[in-house]
C-alpha cells in the first residue's frame, strides 16, 4: 500500500470515528429520552443523586441525562419544585426545563377548616411545607402581634379560595401570601360595609362563621345573618346553638360530635357560649367561606329575630317574629328530634 492510499485510509477511519462519536453526543444530547408524562417533585436541598433517582422513572436511559447534565452543570445549581415532564423530551430540554426553575404552578385550595390543625393538614397535602412548620407559622405570636390579630381572631385571616402557589412553598411564604390575599379582599367597598353595620373585619368573620356553622344552605346565609344583626344590633344575646358546640368542644374535645344541644349545655362557661354572654365571641368559631362573610356584609331586610331548624325543608330554619311562634317551631322540631332517637 502506497502512502497515498494509506493517508486516505487513515482519514477515513477518522471521519467514521468522528461521525461516530458526533451521531452519539448528538444523541445524549437530543434524541427523546423520557417515557412518560407527569409531575416531577424536587424537595428543597435536594442534591443531584437525589433528582437523579427522582428523574429515573422518567427516562429511558439515565447516563445519558447524568452526562448532559454534567457538561450545562445543573449538578450544581438544583433547583426545588414541580416540573412538567413531557413524554419525548430528549436531554438537553429536560435539563433547560429543570436549570431554569421554570416549575408548574399548584393550584391549592381550602375551604372552611373548623380550626389551624385541620388547615395545617389540608396545606400540607398541596405543598412541600409540612404540618409541623405551618402550625408554627400560624402560631407565631409576633406575626399575629405585628398584623393586629388576637390568638382567636388569626384563623380569620385564611380566606377559603383556591390560589396560585409553587410547590416548594414554605411554611412562612404561604402565610405572607394568605395576609395579602386577606388585605386584598379587604378592599374599600367591604369596609365601608363593614363600617355601616358597625362591624370590625373580626367581628364581620366572627359572625360570618356563626352563620356558616348554623346553615350549609348558601342562599339561607343573609337571612340568617340578618337575624343575628337584628339581635346585635338591640343588644340582644345571639342564642346561637354552633357557639354552644364550639364551648362544649373545647372543654370536652374536638372530635365530640354533637347533634342535639341539650339545656345544660346552655350553661357552659364559656366567653363563647353566646347564651350567657352579650354579643360576638372573641374570635371566629370555624374558618367561614366567603358567601359567610357576604351574607353578613349584605344581609337580607327582615326584622326576624327567632329561627328553628325546619322539619320540612332539612338544612333550613324555621323564622319567627315573636317568642311565641318560635316557641311552637321549637316544639314541633325537639318532637321531631325524639321520634328520631336524637338524644346528644
Amino acid at each position: 500500500m502506497n502512502l497515498k492510499k494509506l493517508i486516505l485510509l487513515i482519514i477515513s477511519l477518522l471521519l467514521i470515528i468522528a461521525g461516530f462519536l458526533a451521531f452519539n453526543f448528538y444523541n445524549k444530547i437530543y434524541k427523546p429520552n423520557t417515557i412518560k408524562e407527569g409531575y416531577l417533585y424536587i424537595p428543597s436541598n435536594s442534591n443531584f443523586t437525589e433528582v437523579e433517582n427522582l428523574v429515573r422513572p422518567f427516562l429511558k436511559r439515565v447516563k445519558p441525562f447524568t452526562w448532559v447534565a454534567a457538561k450545562k452543570k445543573y449538578t450544581n445549581t438544583i433547583k426545588p419544585g414541580k416540573y412538567h415532564i413531557a413524554k419525548g423530551m430528549n436531554n438537553n430540554d429536560l435539563v433547560n426545563l429543570l436549570r431554569s426553575g421554570n416549575q408548574t404552578p399548584v393550584k391549592l385550595s381550602f375551604n372552611n377548616q373548623d380550626n389551624f390543625k385541620k388547615l395545617a393538614g389540608r396545606i400540607s397535602e398541596q405543598i412541600e411545607a409540612d404540618s409541623i412548620s405551618l402550625l408554627n407559622a400560624f402560631y407565631d405570636q409576633n406575626f399575629i402581634n405585628k398584623h393586629h390579630f388576637t390568638k382567636n381572631s388569626a384563623l380569620g385571616m385564611y380566606i377559603p379560595n383556591t390560589y396560585e402557589f409553587y410547590w416548594n412553598t414554605s411554611a412562612e411564604a404561604f402565610r405572607a401570601k394568605m395576609l395579602k390575599e386577606y388585605q386584598r379582599f379587604w378592599n374599600d367597598e367591604r369596609l365601608q360595609k363593614a363600617k355601616k353595620l358597625n362591624l370590625t373585619k373580626n367581628e364581620v368573620i366572627t359572625l360570618a362563621s356563626i352563620v356558616q356553622k348554623e346553615t350549609s344552605t348558601v342562599s339561607e346565609r343573609p337571612m340568617v345573618a340578618k337575624l343575628y344583626l337584628n339581635r346585635l344590633k338591640d343588644n340582644w344575646p345571639l342564642q346561637a346553638d354552633p357557639t354552644v358546640i364550639f364551648a362544649y368542644k373545647m372543654q370536652y374535645g374536638e372530635n365530640t360530635t354533637i347533634k342535639r344541644v341539650l339545656k345544660k349545655d346552655l350553661k357552659i362557661n364559656s366567653p363563647y357560649n353566646t347564651y350567657i354572654n352579650l354579643g360576638l365571641p372573641p374570635g371566629p368559631i370555624a374558618m367561614p367561606d366567603i358567601s359567610s362573610i357576604e351574607a353578613v356584609l349584605n344581609p337580607a331586610n327582615h326584622n326576624y329575630y327567632y329561627m328553628c331548624a325546619s322539619i320540612t325543608k332539612i338544612g333550613t330554619h324555621e323564622f319567627a317574629k315573636t317568642l311565641s311562634q318560635h316557641n311552637k317551631n321549637a316544639l314541633k322540631y325537639q318532637n321531631w328530634l325524639n321520634k328520631q332517637g336524637v338524644n346528644r
